[in-house]
Order: structure tokens, then sequence, then C-alpha cells
């Protein structure tokens, strides 16, 4: 029997820890305050099992068993998207359904997070002598930038060792660069649109979009007729500022944009069907052109692939059009033997064409681990203890902690392949049997680092 497997011995305490934590509605595009929050929760919750806990300037903090030797960590956050419409559950609480358990969160990232605060838990009431020193760190605003990591780090030392839970099942070796890009138009120059809006998050792929258009009878019966057609779900309403056409999509995370169904997209290329791109102005102009229903980043002249990571995606997420200006934002995902500065130059060039501004948001570098690090074998060791087989490894388009510990660490776990926790969606979730192998194999992982001595 694994030592990972002392982890079940606490599972009914856990899960009622858990609906608590996931009822912190810490969603960080809103503000800091829900996901300080929800730290404040996991360092008070950690001092009453007798844990030492640190917090920095509220952004991120800690809780340490042992000191001395190596300091080896996990890293996870405790911000959360957006809840997003179509659950079929509260979003935010633990709903046990059909096997899985649901909420947001669920996956990415707090059941993770609140699973490494039981394992330091398990292994100090275990009597578990370590050699090393042994953290879980939790952050708070990982879905809008990691902001959280740069100020941890600011005055804690850079981990000898980590994981970061946040991905999935086998080991990610590497992670391809993350280029999050504004396009906007100062001047609203739409003849025919008076407002357009969808997408709550630049990291998501948007499942609901509307337009208020200002049209003749006959142009609505054409596109009714359009629309009938089309793989997207629209609805036609009229009011009194106009008709407004409701796009509806299926969310899904940026990183695999072609798992969902682009709400924006759809409207775009629906009214771009049957206007004039003159009448829709330079921003819808810019996306008919640029996008259409395209992931790939065909029509930008950025499709590209490697074989270490896989191709480029390229997800419009965002969009806000009104009588102030026209806004939208753009979440990229590029090959790790690429860079980013060409990619910025052909959208910066396309975007000149259309008479629109780009800004970058934010841009992550890729990262690509020599396999050859002793916390690979580590953690492949770990996972072979408890599943009978080492785990394989892998690429991913998502961003993790893993980008922010100068190669020490990698992303592992907590999702199986084959298994689809729609993150980023509505009803997120794990299977019950999966979520608690998981919650093995990181107790394991933990429990090895922390007795680790070469």
């Amino acid at each position: 029997m694994s030592f990972g497997s002392k982890i079940i011995d606490y599972k009914e305490e856990f899960l009622r820890d858990f609906d608590e934590l996931l009822r912190i509605e810490s969603v960080s595009a809103d503000g800091n305050a829900k996901s300080r929050e929800a730290l404040n929760w996991m360092l008070q919750k950690a001092e009453s099992f007798g844990l030492v806990t640190k917090d920095i300037d509220g952004k991120a903090g800690h809780v340490q068993l042992g000191e001395g030797g190596k300091i080896c960590a996990t890293l996870t956050h405790l911000d959360v998207v957006p809840a997003g419409e179509g659950w079929e559950c509260e979003p935010f609480a633990l709903t046990e359904k059909d096997g899985k358990y649901l909420g947001r969160g669920v996956a990415d990232d707090k059941g993770c997070a609140l699973i490494t605060l039981y394992c330091l838990r398990a292994l100090k009431e275990a009597g578990v002598e370590g050699v090393n020193t042994l953290r879980a760190i939790f952050g708070t605003d990982e879905e809008v930038g990691m902001t959280d990591m740069a100020a941890y780090f600011a005055s804690e030392e850079m981990p000898d060792m980590s994981f970061t839970p946040d991905s999935g099942y086998g080991i990610c070796s590497a992670e391809k660069g993350i280029l999050q890009l504004e396009i906007s138009n100062s001047n609203h120059n739409c003849e025919l649109l008076s407002e357009l809006r969808g997408g709550n998050a630049t990291n998501a792929v948007p499942d609901k979009a509307y337009a208020l258009l200002n049209c003749t009878e006959s142009d609505d019966h054409q596109m009714m007729r359009l629309a009938d057609a089309r793989e997207g779900d629209f609805e036609f309403k009229y009011t009194i500022d106009g008709l407004m056409v409701i796009s509806r999509g299926k969310a899904a995370h940026a990183c695999e944009p072609e798992l969902g169904l682009n709400a924006i997209l759809e409207l775009v290329d629906l009214l771009s069907s049957n206007f004039s791109l003159q009448s829709l102005g330079n921003l819808c102009t810019f996306i008919s052109t640029n996008f259409h229903l395209e992931t790939n980043g065909t029509s930008l002249g950025i499709k590209m692939r490697d074989s270490q990571s896989g191709p480029l995606t390229a997800c419009l997420s965002t969009i806000n059009i009104d009588e102030t200006g026209a806004r939208a934002t753009i979440d990229i995902r590029y090959p790790v033997t690429f860079g980013g500065k060409e990619i910025i130059r052909r959208i910066k060039h396309a975007a000149e064409h259309e008479g629109v501004d780009v800004k970058i948001l934010s841009h992550t570098l890729p990262l690509c681990l020599d396999e050859t690090k002793p916390v690979i074998g580590i953690l492949k060791e770990a996972y072979a203890e408890v599943m009978g087989e080492e785990p394989k490894m892998y690429h991913t388009g998502g961003g993790t902690y893993a980008r922010k510990l100068g190669g020490n660490g990698v992303a592992f776990g907590p999702v199986f392949p084959g298994e689809d926790a729609r993150l980023h969606n509505s009803n997120e979730g794990i299977s019950v049997e999966n979520f608690w192998k998981h919650a093995e194999i990181c107790l394991e992982s933990m429990y090895r680092m922390y007795i680790h001595n070469d």
C-alpha cells in the first residue's frame, strides 16, 4: 500500500471543507478581495491543523512542514474564472452528481489546492520525519496574469523542486507561449451596429454574444434564413433599441479553442454574411477578415506548429462595441520553438490594414524542461506507485505556475487522459474516482519530495 492512500482517511472532513472553499466566489477578474478571502480561509485552516503559515501581502502565501534541506513545493491557485452560463448545479458549491464532483474550481484549481493542504496535514499527523522543507504555495490571480507569484518570489526562495497540479497527467515538460492582445478602435464607426458584446474572460472561448442592429425588415428576414443554415445557435428579439441578435456557443479553455464554439465569431460571421463590412465598422471588419471561424491563425498569417508542443491556437475571447468605441481581446498560444515577436508583427500589420490598434496585454514566454530533472524522476516513481505504470510526458497550451519556477518545476495532474473536466466551462468537474486517485498521487509525490536525500 502506498503512503498516498492515507489521504482517503480524511475524505469526510475534506469534503465539508471543500464545499466551504468553493462557496467563496474568488473570481480574480472581479478584483482581489474574494481571492484574498480564499487565501485567508486556507491559511486559517492550515493553522487549525497546527501547520506553519506565511501570508505575502494578501496576494500569495504558503503552508510549511519541516525546515532545512532542499525547498520542495507545490503551487496551486485559489482564484477562478467567472461561472458563465449553462450550469446544471450551483456553480459556487460542491455537488456530487452522476459519479462526479462539480463546481467552479473543482478541477481548476481549488480542489488541488485543498488536497495539497490535507497532504501536509497527513504527513504531519503520520509523524513523517522529512529531510527537506515542504511547502504548499497558494496564489490568488493565476487566471489574470500570475502577478501573485512575482510578489511571492520577490521575498521567498525559489523551490529546488516543485510541481503544480493545474493541468493533466502525465508530466508536462513543455508549455506554449501565451500572448494576449487587445484590438481596439476609439471611434464608434459602425453604421449598422449600436452595440455588440460577448465574452467575460480573455482565456476562455465565449459562450454568448449579442448585437443590437438598426436594419430594415427585409434584412431581418434574410439574416434569419442565413442563421438557420449555420452551426451556431441564434435568437432574434425586437427591442425598443432595435433588433437584438443573440448568439450562443460553447465555452472552453482558450488553450483548446477547437473544443468550444465561439459565440462572438459565429455572430460576426453571420453579420458579415448579410451586411457590408463597412457598415459593421473597423473592428468587425478585422475579425471577419482575419478570423472567420478559425482557431489556428491561418487568415492572420500565423499558423504554425512544432513537434515539441503542437500547433498554434488563436481565440477571440471578448468584444465590447458601444458608443464609446470598440475593443476585443485575443488569446494566442504559440509553439515552444517559435518567438512571439514575429507573431506580434504580423498581427500589427493586419490591424494597421483595417485601421485598428493593437495593445499587448500580456506575453508569457514558452517553457521547455529538461526531462532529466530530479523532480521528474520523483513524480514518475510516485505515479507508478499508485497507478502501476509510469506517466507519459506531454505538452500543453495552458499556462501554469510551472513557468514561474526557474526550470525547477512541472505541471502534474489532476486531470487524467480521456476525461473532460470542462475547464473554464459550465459543469466543471472531475469523476469522484479520479479525484481521489489524484489525491493519492499528490500525497505520494509530496511524501517522496519531503524525504528525498540525494
